[in-house]
């Protein structure tokens, strides 16, 4: 039985060494055949962009004898195999591990990976270079070039493959992207925008030298930042149909694998797991945690995927959120949809200010599927939801991970003991002093306090596993904030909450806005859904803010 190529993204070792491979060659057909010069490719993160990318080099790189590679393949059997097999030169560039902290270490990077590809076809390119090009691949190559040089630097070796081989060059850019996520979450992304923007327009804005280029990333980051003047590129998102069965797992190559490995019974778990994406018209399996399940010697349902990455700028966007999203975040935990416009040109720059942005950063990365599109005068319309069980997960971790970055997990419990017990004055207490503890990883100001107050105490209560948790519904004669309802015994506390902050142009005293919340929960009526519900044992409480001070009252 062939060994699972786990981690491994060089396509010449996953075949000399005889790992499985899920044949995607017939990509390089489609791509030869696009009308597309330059294509953009995004793609959730482990979908095997990068070893789709290196397959793409050991084709096309001249010079080679990669035939064998490809012997046992469906590219072999096509025309395209005889008339394009190793013909061109290749510029082949990875930026999959640059993710630095700082401008300048990923500069430094990026400058490395640059002097190795010049390096690795040195011998190509010295003897026809002019003496003035000589020496600016010396200075590339010693990491003494200048920055302008670097940004340049793609279309002059370009020129030069074309010099020594007569024939239009390949370049390849793998997760292009990585550094722009990085460098928002970092506070350089102005300046990394910038060199990308530079660095890409030199490789593909009229360069004559060039036949194909393709661009790997999760996100197509927004034409006016990155990809100004780039006439020549068309991104093929994971809403479109072309390449939509070129990464990821089909549920056809998915049930053959795991029949190969003797698994088959375990479709409908894998499926639950790590099924619901769609691309195209195809059904997408994640092909990291099939494999990962695979390999797994026990073949636990774990959230493999979920573990590749710290989910760092979802917990971020998250965190900056609104109260609207919020809700959202609140429904497709409980398995619903939202139905959101979305747009494949993320401007990481305007998350904060136009949430657009977020939902479809988060489906675009993978976070969420859409279960309908609608295409309303050039916009893409989807109901959008949590994928499968992996990504639930994830959604839960972020949410924990608030409270326990805090606290340790004894005082949550705790905390909510003395909820559900009615022990307001220990709630009070315990609350304060998590509240002063753990909101120093919130921005809390007046105009999203209630939000963060809201979306806090919902990852607190997500823990009462026995618990249903009514958020921002219908009650009485009002929208409750918060209802508490054991979901087996109806003799058990039922907890209505109403979350208030000071306003001080009502309300000079947090005894005022005490007394306010509890007033607008007897106004509304809320407890009438509860007692239909059939619960009689009924707790009233207000919950007030200001900053980071909280007081509760029964």
């Amino acid at each position: 039985m062939k060994k699972l190529p786990i981690g491994i993204s060089d396509f010449r070792k996953v075949i000399k060494d005889n790992n499985y491979f899920v044949d995607k060659s017939l990509f390089i057909q489609e791509l030869i055949n696009s009308n597309a010069e330059v294509s953009l490719i995004p793609r959730p993160r482990r979908f095997g962009k990068t070893l789709n990318i290196s397959m793409l080099q050991y084709f096309f790189e001249v010079g080679e004898d990669n035939g064998y590679l490809f012997e046992d393949l469906s590219i072999s059997k096509t025309e395209e195999f005889k008339t394009h097999l190793n013909k061109y030169p290749v510029i082949f560039l990875s930026f999959k591990d640059i993710k630095n902290s700082s401008f300048e270490d990923t500069i430094e990077g990026i400058k490395d990976l640059i002097s190795n590809e010049y390096e690795r076809v040195y011998n190509s390119i010295i003897k026809t270079a002019s003496k003035r090009e000589k020496i600016i691949i010396e200075s590339i190559i010693n990491l003494t070039a200048s920055k302008k040089s670097y940004e340049n630097s793609l279309k002059l070796l370009s020129k030069l493959l074309y010099q020594k081989h007569n024939k239009e060059v390949i370049i390849l850019i793998d997760e292009y992207d990585t550094p722009i996520h990085t460098s928002y979450l970092n506070n350089y992304y102005n300046e990394m925008i910038e060199f990308m923007r530079n660095l890409l327009s030199g490789a593909f804005k009229d360069n004559s030298y060039l036949f194909k280029g393709v661009i790997t990333g999760i996100l197509r980051v927004s034409r006016e930042s990155i990809f100004s003047g780039l006439n020549n590129i068309a991104t093929y998102s994971i809403l479109d149909y072309e390449y939509s069965d070129k990464f990821g797992f089909t549920i056809d190559e998915t049930k053959k694998i795991l029949a190969d490995f003797n698994l088959s019974d375990k479709y409908e778990i894998v499926s639950k797991l790590y099924n619901g994406y769609k691309i195209g018209d195809d059904i997408i399996f994640n092909p990291w945690s099939i494999i990962n399940f695979i390999g797994d010697k026990k073949h636990r349902p774990l959230p493999y995927w979920a573990n590749t990455s710290s989910n760092d700028l979802v917990k971020y966007l998250i965190q900056i959120s609104s109260m609207d999203f919020k809700k959202s975040l609140e429904i497709w935990l409980k398995g619903g949809s939202v139905k959101r416009e979305l747009d494949s040109n993320v401007v990481f720059n305007e998350l904060e200010k136009n949430e657009k942005n977020i939902y479809s950063l988060l489906f675009f990365s993978g976070y969420l599927k859409c279960l309908n599109k609608e295409l309303k005068d050039e916009t893409y319309y989807c109901n959008l939801a949590i994928p499968n069980q992996e990504v639930y997960y994830i959604f839960r971790k972020i949410i924990s991970n608030w409270l326990n970055e805090g606290f340790k997990i004894d005082r949550l419990k705790h905390l909510l003991d003395t909820l559900v017990s009615g022990d307001i004055e220990s709630f009070e207490e315990l609350f304060s002093e998590i509240i002063l503890e753990t909101l120093s990883f919130y921005d809390v100001n007046k105009k999203n306090e209630e939000a963060v107050y809201h979306a806090f105490l919902l990852g607190i209560l997500i823990h009462l596993t026995d618990y249903e948790v009514i958020s921002n519904q219908e009650a009485g004669l009002g929208r409750v904030d918060i209802i508490l309802l054991h979901k087996e015994d109806k003799n058990r506390l039922a907890i209505i909450m109403e979350l208030k902050r000071i306003n001080t142009f009502r309300e000079r005293t947090k005894e005022q806005a005490l007394e306010n919340a509890l007033k607008q929960i007897e106004e509304k009526k809320y407890e009438v859904e509860v007692k239909k519900r059939g619960y009689k044992n009924i707790l009233k409480m207000a919950v007030v803010f200001d900053g980071k001070r909280v007081w509760v009252k029964q």
